[in-house]
């Protein structure tokens, strides 16, 4: 049974950083895209972040450049996000989620999903 857990959510104030990790187990091969998505009060879940493993190729939202950064480690069975510089605007549930193949932006052909971590970001 494949199982992706995240950690690491919290408070922070604005300017902060926190850092999610993200385990995938149970997995027969390793997905080809692992990624981040958040949900924010009120909107539809985004893609965050995302990351093919095979060739560490990556996908940032323009929201969310040059302040996170998502690393894979372990054989690529954890993936991590660094968020610096937060903002109030980042506050959401963020999910990890995986995929075969290639990564897309369409978040239906994402298989597995997290349970998601609650991440506050206060002003």
């Amino acid at each position: 049974q494949e199982h992706l857990v995240e950690s690491g959510g919290g408070s922070v104030q604005a300017g902060g950083s926190l850092r999610l990790s993200c385990v995938a187990s149970g997995y027969t091969s390793k997905p080809g895209c692992m990624g981040w998505f958040r949900q924010s009060p009120g909107k539809e879940r985004e893609e965050v972040v995302t990351i093919y493993t095979p060739f560490g190729t990556t996908y940032y939202a323009d929201s969310v450049k040059g302040r996170f950064t998502i690393s894979t480690a372990n054989a690529k069975n954890t993936v991590y996000l660094q968020m610096n510089s937060l903002k109030p605007e980042d506050t959401g549930v963020y999910y990890c989620a995986a995929a075969y193949g290639l990564c897309q932006r369409d978040l239906s052909l994402y298989a597995w999903w997290g349970q998601g971590t609650q991440v506050t970001v206060s002003s």
